[in-house]
């Protein structure tokens, strides 16, 4: 019996350890804890490991990192040192400006897209895959751009293009659901049903970070008062500080300093008065710019030594903005710095920035009274022709400023630019009956503009206003005419008013009626952060949609040269070319709805003799 106990059977009973288990736990123990970042375990393919690479690149923030994290790695200004736009929403006419414009472009990617692999993430750019979160607007020729340097350059085995606006739908949890992208150049609605981007219904404005970064400095140019430093440590401290400040000057608002005052000061203030946002009457002649009470001469205006109160008030701060986009005094400002010497310039600039002072002033009374905030110091570094003193300046912000500077986004009116809020509701006027009420209670508000506080509750009370607010009867230009028609553009929306939520809306308003709504449902990520996170799902659960392969790349430039050669052959015969199958990911390029009117053919080219010896 003792024999038995004893058996190698009981021993493994005993002490279960066999070459195959310890086989699998050293496998398990070198996959585990591979990443250096995150606790996962790496997976491999053909290409090198799968964690694919996502890059949120904006025209003046980027945002890049790996796939299945909760955060980027990294968020950078693409231009560093003045913190402009990479690229903007012109280009150059000229064919020689224009090639040297993209030029610049591509070799400014190219270094950002470097950096991004050799400085950033510290990754062969050889074994990962690519997805870039576009904006429904990104213009062709730049997505051409990013995809030569990285299939060229970086040599990237795939890259994916995926809509930004769905990407952050999917961040917080959703298929169906009306996107507010609100970013630097552009604000832009996109209707997203089941997972598929309703492109056509499309909506944008420019009112946006652009827009309102030229109304802020307009308003810190004319009502905050800048404090030089003291020339020396001693010797004027007793000065008073009223004695010393003055107007600010123009070199001191840099964008860096922009920038700050934007994220660090600025929020976003409750509505006033439903009177103040009346709609304004037009006149029959075809003009456009509202009615401005004028300025009261017994105010004393504001001097270059002083910070001195305003004006009157005006009934609405879309007056001050010209339908250009730049505010009147801004425009002079800019006009200034052109240097235009001649006589009608001036005078005409002169007249630009006495009306821009008035708008400005005339505001300036109506805010603040209704304003509670106060005024902040901001330092900051002088102008380099002033740059003798004993440290920074001091730059005072009234509190009305940094509460209504924002107001340029929420007041619409104009037929071109429309505020955030009628973009939303244009964009659900043009979607299908059935699908309005599924996207109104589904609003996602997404970008580093709706990062100001204050700013997706504003917009919530803008929208129920707008959908409840009563049309009134426009007067008629001359007493001898009937009165225009009543004019309701926003009539077939009026019933979705007690359904309209936003799903990131940080403080929702509780409804008084037994209707449901999502409104705060959503994970409280960062507005600015949504599309990175969306990118970062995707990629880890490979739902980035159709990936290009380098070697498709490499063969479609082949193709090309070939079909280069072989240009002046087809020109001769008049026989179309035959272009690649292959291009880049463009919704613009979609199917036409039904009923479209095809695209008229290009007209068929007849090459005389001439021309053909010529081209020999």
């Amino acid at each position: 019996m003792a024999n038995v106990t004893s058996t190698p059977r009981s021993k493994g009973a005993t002490d279960p350890t066999t070459p195959v288990g310890s086989r699998l736990a050293a496998s398990a123990a070198s996959t585990l804890h591979s990443s250096p970042h995150y606790a996962t375990t790496r997976r491999h393919s053909l290409y090198g490991t799968e964690d694919r690479i996502i890059i949120d690149p904006g025209s003046r923030v980027w945002k890049v990192g790996f796939s299945g994290e909760g955060r980027p790695r990294e968020v950078f200004f693409a231009e560093p040192g003045n913190r402009t736009s990479l690229w903007s929403l012109t280009r150059e006419t000229g064919s020689a400006e224009r090639e040297e414009e993209d030029r610049m472009l591509k070799v400014k990617l190219q270094d950002r897209l470097r950096k991004v692999f050799h400085e950033i993430l510290l990754t062969d750019p050889k074994s990962r895959k690519v997805i870039i979160v576009e904006h429904p607007f990104l213009p062709l020729y730049i997505k051409d751009m990013m995809a030569s340097v990285l299939f060229d350059n970086l040599q990237i085995p795939f890259l994916s293009f995926v809509s930004s606006h769905m990407l952050a739908l999917l961040a917080v949890g959703r298929m169906t659901g009306l996107v507010l992208d609100c970013g630097y150049l552009e604000s832009t609605v996109l209707p997203i049903f089941a997972s598929r981007p309703l492109f056509p219904q499309l909506k944008t404005t420019p009112l946006a970070g652009s827009r309102f970064t030229l109304h802020l400095r307009a308003l810190v140019l004319m009502f905050a008062t800048y404090i030089p430093p003291l020339t020396t440590l001693g010797g004027a401290a007793n000065i008073p500080v009223a004695t010393r400040s003055m107007r600010v000057p123009e070199e001191v608002l840099t964008d860096a300093v922009m920038e700050d005052i934007k994220a660090r000061c600025c929020f976003v203030g409750e509505m006033i008065d439903s009177e103040m946002h009346a709609p304004t009457s037009f006149a029959d002649d075809g003009s456009t710019e509202p009615e401005v009470p004028p300025s009261d001469s017994s105010q004393p205006e504001v001097e270059s030594g002083v910070n001195t109160p305003a004006s009157p008030p005006s009934s609405r701060l879309s007056s001050v903005t010209s339908p250009s986009g730049l505010t009147s005094l801004t425009r002079a400002l800019s006009q200034a710095g052109t240097g235009s010497g001649s006589g009608s310039g001036a005078a005409a600039e002169g007249f630009d920035r006495a009306s821009g002072e008035r708008h400005l002033q005339a505001i300036a009374t109506m805010y603040s009274h209704y304003s509670t905030a106060t005024d902040l110091l901001v330092r900051i570094d002088p102008p380099p022709s002033q740059n003798t003193g004993t440290g920074q300046g001091t730059l005072r912000i009234p509190g009305w400023v940094r509460e209504r500077a924002a107001e340029v986004l929420f007041e619409g009116g104009d037929v071109d630019e429309g505020s955030v809020a009628e973009v939303i509701l244009d964009a659900l006027l043009r979607v299908p009956v059935d699908l309005r009420r599924a996207l109104a209670g589904s609003i996602l508000v997404v970008g580093g503009t709706a990062m100001l506080p204050g700013f997706i509750p504003r917009l919530h009370n803008e929208l129920v206003r707008l959908l409840t607010h009563e049309p009134t009867h426009r007067s008629p230009s001359r007493s001898n005419r009937p009165s225009p028609p009543l004019y309701d553009p926003y009539s077939p929306l009026r019933p979705l008013a007690p359904y309209i939520a936003i799903l990131n809306n940080p403080s929702p308003r509780q409804s008084d009626s037994n209707i449901t709504t999502s409104a705060g449902k959503a994970p409280a990520f960062t507005p600015a952060m949504l599309p990175w996170i969306g990118g970062s799902l995707a990629g880890a659960m490979k739902i980035s949609g159709a990936e290009i392969p380098r070697e498709k790349w490499d063969e479609a430039e082949a193709e090309e040269e070939d079909m280069e050669e072989e240009d002046l052959a087809a020109l001769a015969s008049s026989i179309p070319t035959k272009r690649p199958g292959f291009h880049l990911p463009d919704w613009t390029r979609a199917v036409l709805p039904p009923g479209a009117p095809p695209a008229p053919r290009p007209p068929r080219i007849e090459v005389t003799p001439v021309q053909m010896d010529e081209s020999r």
